[in-house]
Order: C-alpha cells, then sequence, then structure tokens
C-alpha cells in the first residue's frame, strides 16, 4: 500500500493511503465540515458515505459539487470545500 502522497484541501497537504476516498483521507485527518448548508451556513459533512446523498459535496480540481466519499485521492488533486 502506498502512502506519503498528498492532497490538497483548501491550501493544506493531506495525507492519503492508496485506494482512499476524498472523504476518508479528509476525515481521517481531522476535517470535521466540507461544505456549509445553502440558507443557515451549518457545517456538513458525510452522511451516507455511498454517493446516494449530496452532504460531502466539494470542489475538485475546479469542478464543483463532486461527491467526496466515491472519488479516489489521486496525487497534488486540489479539493476546496464549498461554502
Amino acid at each position: 500500500m502506498k502512502t506519503n502522497t498528498y492532497v490538497i484541501f483548501n491550501g493544506n497537504s493531506i495525507p492519503f493511503n492508496e485506494g482512499e476516498s476524498v472523504a476518508a483521507a479528509l476525515l481521517r485527518s481531522g476535517e470535521e465540515s466540507l461544505r456549509e448548508t445553502r440558507f443557515h451556513g451549518k457545517p456538513r459533512a458525510i452522511f451516507c458515505g455511498i454517493g446516494v446523498c449530496f452532504d460531502c459535496v466539494v470542489a475538485i480540481d475546479g469542478v464543483p459539487n463532486q461527491r467526496a466519499c466515491i472519488i479516489e485521492c489521486r496525487e497534488g488533486m486540489k479539493i476546496e470545500s464549498r461554502p
């Protein structure tokens, strides 16, 4: 298993393991909020973890509304939380 590879989340380097989803890597690193609700600004993280809901949406490499729980990490991937 390859380790010591990183994605960039909101400007910070986050390590991940080979085959790990974006959501898993972010949660393991201590990130508790991946976005905020549209009307009330409440923090949201992972809910279902299998790509059914949209609580874990983030922007990945400039593409918005990507579900972090079903996308596998790649070295150097740039991830941004969604306000």
